[in-house]
């Protein structure tokens, strides 16, 4: 999903930090440091880190710089290992099944606790190598003449990890720009007292 799309729902922030000027020669090379890892070969779980704006498989920036104007655009991109339900417990229990058989034929019959949890390790181990992630893309809009950055997602989850590593690359805290924190920055002290005293509009009937 993202801003190239017909519609897009996505968040703003701004940015509470004051920005270095050496920061903005250090764009291209904080992205590639903290860019995006494939795991389509290793049994991880999940990956994210950033990618080319205009291509989430670049992420050397081949295809140009980040830097658009007045604006620098890139993307999150985080891939996911989706293992169904169904499938583990399928094959947790012929794992356990064989597990009974192969103690039977040693004249034993309890399985310990710990031996179940390493046979669900092995299980998800196997099926992690037979299930490729599924890849998400989030574009990110950071529009310097504003202080203001747009990301391509209003997900909880997307929102933390986004703001979580946006600190951690380019060491700049995000504040989101919700309705409360936009007045915020609209109104002198006294209208802000004011606002604090505002409650939410009821509309639909009492019971």
């Amino acid at each position: 999903m993202g801003f190239s799309n017909s519609t897009c729902s996505f968040s703003r922030f701004r940015i509470l930090d004051p920005v270095p000027d050496i920061l903005w020669t250090q764009i291209a090379d904080r992205l590639k440091q903290y860019a995006f890892h494939d795991i389509d070969n290793i049994p991880e779980l999940e990956a994210h880190g950033w990618v080319s704006f205009e291509d989430m498989l670049d992420v050397e920036w081949l295809g140009g710089p980040p830097q658009k104007g007045s604006y620098i655009v890139f993307s999150l991109r985080q891939d996911l290992r989706r293992i169904p339900a169904g499938v583990i417990k399928k094959q947790l229990a012929l794992a356990i099944n064989e597990e009974k058989q192969r103690m039977s034929d040693q004249g034993k019959k309890f399985i310990s606790r710990e031996r179940k949890k390493e046979l669900k390790e092995q299980v998800l181990l196997r099926l992690r190598s037979r299930f490729l992630p599924v890849p998400g893309e989030f574009n990110v809009v950071w529009a310097t003449d504003r202080n203001e950055v747009w990301f391509a997602s209003t997900q909880d989850k997307m929102i933390d990890l986004f703001m979580e590593q946006f600190l951690i690359t380019f060491e700049l805290h995000l504040e989101p720009l919700t309705p409360y924190n936009l007045a915020a920055t609209l109104v002198n002290e006294e209208d802000l007292e004011r606002l604090d005293k505002l409650e939410a509009t009821q509309f639909t009937p009492l019971s």
